[in-house]
């Protein structure tokens, strides 16, 4: 599966961004998708991610009630959509995904990654 991400740009705090992951390779369906962030000087950090079928979402608590996730399985797609942005949420963004069951907010469950996008807020 390879992913490529997109989306990111500077945005002033209180703002909004859509990120984007398009999929290639593999039926998208059964993938586990999830967005994971690092900021400068920090470990990796779980966002978000949904199941294959879209009926489960999770998120770290910090982006709760101002983050969505969602996914076009039609258009192989992926999206994080960024609202009420906070100058702590810059980092570089990257989505990921995988076929197995586990705990969706650890990186070692996932396979395949993208190459990330920057996300910058200025506050």
């Amino acid at each position: 599966v390879q992913l490529q991400a997109s989306g990111g740009g500077l945005v002033q705090a209180g703002g909004s961004l859509r990120l984007s992951c398009a999929a290639s390779g593999r039926p998208f369906g059964t993938y586990v998708m999830g967005w994971f962030r690092q900021a400068p000087g920090k470990e990796h950090e779980f966002v978000a991610a949904i199941g294959w079928s879209a009926g489960g979402t999770f998120y770290t608590d910090s982006v709760k009630g101002r983050f969505t996730i969602s996914r076009d399985n039609a258009k192989n797609t992926v999206y994080l959509q960024m609202n009420s942005l906070k100058p702590e949420d810059t980092a570089v963004y990257y989505c990921a995904a995988t076929a197995r069951s586990g705990v969706v907010s650890q990186r070692g469950m996932y396979d395949y990654w993208g190459q990330g996008t920057l996300v910058t807020v200025s506050s």
